[in-house]
């Protein structure tokens, strides 16, 4: 424990009931680790503003994040606590991750009232997600579903879901089981069968470089194992030009003291193509991890990834 009390820490926050759990979640690993005060900023952004239309039509993920770098860009807070899945590949510059805390299950959710599995749908059912990375997906196992816009935060989605607007809705499996919703979930998607998100189930804690004790603080935060996994998954997408309007899927697991990287990029337009690829390696730094993930990109590339990523 640091025995500096000189001043708090401020922790930048969107005001969702997910990001305040999160936000919560890292304030008492922190109390636990220096006598300083840590207290949170709670902000809305214009991500969680904005939700008529998908976030690949109004400026991406970032969006959900840009905020809160403004309030560690003006000094107002000192860290901010993201879902990593939410953070955009390339950081502005004077900005790091500082932390990759341990995963969560990274799944992928199906939740529905009366239905207990995709399988079990019926034709035509209208299932709500406004991520383009699982509407690729879903149509890849059931061509027939109508696939809905479904935006807001878990709780408006759930009350979208009671009120009859969807037959089923895919959700984040971490964040359900983190509000204590897992009662919710009908059944989860296997990782090889709807591929998550780069970062899916982790939280990501980001800084100014120029924060040395900060960073110092926040290393014993970090999970290596998840540190390089989330990586690999994020230089997939940053290879391949990643935004928010390319439906791409990078998911790495650790086998056997090897990490073990499983991709998938779909066409943003209806077309049923979704190119796949795996590459596994023996993983023990960053730049290892980042060169995995750059492997798996040259894989999708030699399968005509840049065919699908012209037409977004």
């Amino acid at each position: 424990m640091t025995t500096d009390t000189s001043s708090s820490w401020v922790i930048a926050t969107r005001e969702s009931r997910l990001a305040l759990w999160q936000a919560h979640h890292v304030q008492a690993l922190l109390r636990s680790r220096t006598s300083r005060h840590v207290e949170l900023l709670g902000m809305t952004t214009r991500g969680d503003q904005i939700l008529d239309r998908t976030l690949s039509k109004v400026g991406g993920k970032g969006l959900f994040v840009k905020e809160l770098e403004v309030a560690l860009e003006e000094g107002r807070a000192h860290l901010a606590v993201h879902s990593l899945k939410d953070v955009p590949m390339d950081l502005p510059p004077g900005f790091v991750l500082a932390a990759i805390l341990e995963r969560e299950d990274p799944r992928d959710a199906f939740v529905s009232a009366r239905h207990a599995s995709l399988a079990e749908l019926p034709e035509a059912a209208r299932v709500g997600t406004s991520s383009l990375r699982r509407m690729v997906q879903l149509r890849a196992l059931r061509p027939d579903l109508r696939i809905e816009p479904l935006r807001g935060n878990l709780d408006t989605r759930l009350r979208k879901l009671d009120e009859g607007q969807y037959d089923a809705i895919v959700l984040a499996a971490a964040g359900l089981k983190r509000l204590g919703l897992e009662a919710r979930i009908r059944c989860v998607f296997d990782a090889d069968e709807m591929i998550p998100a780069a970062g899916q189930g982790a939280l990501g804690i980001e800084v100014r470089a120029e924060q040395t004790e900060l960073r110092e603080l926040l290393a014993g935060l970090n999970h290596e194992p998840t540190w390089l996994a989330a990586h690999a998954e994020r230089a997939v997408s940053r290879a391949l030009g990643g935004s928010c309007s390319m439906p791409l899927a990078a998911h790495a697991v650790w086998s056997g003291g090897r990490l073990v990287l499983n991709v998938a990029l779909g066409a943003a337009d209806d077309r049923p193509t979704v190119l796949r690829a795996r590459v596994e390696g023996e993983v023990r730094d960053l730049p290892a991890a980042e060169a995995l993930g750059l492997q798996a990109a040259a894989q999708l590339r030699a399968q005509g990834a840049e065919q699908l990523l012209a037409a977004h």
